[in-house]
């Protein structure tokens, strides 16, 4: 990459067939679909694609089917979180290897009780860094339960040199996001959003780039950013309300199934299964999320009939 990601950056969920085997060829269609909605990049692996429900073995294989068939189409990213800084620099390192254009990383954790004090954090994040020679994103998530300050953030992305992007979405990210990039200046190269864009039009006031959705409908969800970074704030907030109505049921009510379930409505996948201890969305919840889509006519409803 030769100029900062900008614009919408979605996760792609991973689809499984209906008895709970990774679906591959629904992950391509997937990928296909995402692409067809001109996103700016794909993430892979996230939390949103149930990375903590996949084997290693899983992982490897959908991450060589991704950069594979994506094949330089958009940048993906990659995530390759893990609590131990060893595994984290070797998932680091063979994403690289196949291709990936980003990693993103949350900082160590595992569980309530088992965290990295800062000194760990930076140490992790720095370890990575001289491991690989792409950027690392780090995500600043309510996932993880660790508090990473803006002094720590903003003497990550001044020392390491490979640190440059974050994803912000902690309680008040708005505020947040505004202290990183008046502190980290030049060094901030992507002060993203996150939380399915639930604060997205806060965060683009405090100065964010990008946003990094689930892979529900990028096509509508895209407009608000590069309307807001041309200086149209007015069709940016009149493409935001029209959203926000899907942006807070898939948010509050839905979370990680949401996209699967649109995406198995319109044929993109073949099930929307999720892996057990996750459980399928509530038929109420799921009626008002397809009503909430076909009111927007997603792409995702009708890209696979």
């Amino acid at each position: 990459m030769t100029q900062p990601l900008t614009g919408i950056l979605p996760v792609a969920p991973t689809p499984f067939h209906a008895d709970g085997r990774v679906d591959e060829d629904g992950m391509r269609r997937v990928l296909d679909c995402l692409i067809d909605q001109g996103v700016d990049a794909i993430c892979i692996l996230a939390n949103y694609s149930e990375q903590f429900v996949l084997s290693d073995a899983e992982r490897e294989t959908l991450m060589r089917i991704s950069l594979e068939h994506v094949a330089g189409r958009v940048p993906v990213i990659v995530t390759t979180s893990h609590y131990s800084t060893g595994i984290a620099v070797e998932r680091a390192k063979a994403a690289e290897s196949l291709g990936a254009a980003m990693i993103m990383m949350m900082p160590p954790y595992h569980g309530a009780g088992l965290k990295a004090d800062e000194t760990g954090i930076y140490e992790h994040f720095r370890d990575v860094s001289d491991a690989i020679s792409i950027p690392i994103m780090v995500q600043d998530a309510p996932l993880s339960g660790v508090n990473l300050p803006v002094p720590l953030l903003v003497r990550m992305a001044k020392e390491l040199e490979n640190v440059g992007y974050f994803k912000i979405e902690c309680p008040f990210a708005a505020d947040k996001l505004a202290a990183l990039i008046e502190a980290g200046g030049e060094h901030i190269l992507g002060p993203w959003d996150g939380e399915e864009a639930v604060t997205l039009l806060a965060d683009l006031d405090a100065g964010c780039t990008a946003t990094m959705t689930s892979g529900m409908f990028p096509e509508h969800i895209r407009p608000i950013v590069t309307h807001y970074l041309a200086g149209d704030k007015d069709a940016a907030y009149d493409q935001w309300r029209k959203c926000l109505p899907l942006i807070n049921h898939e948010n509050r009510q839905c979370g990680l199934r949401a996209c699967k379930t649109v995406y198995a409505e319109g044929g993109v996948i073949g099930s929307d299964h999720v892996r057990h201890p996750q459980k399928p969305m509530s038929p109420r919840t799921k009626a008002r999320l397809l009503e909430l889509a076909r009111e927007l006519d997603l792409t995702a409803l009708r890209w696979g009939k």
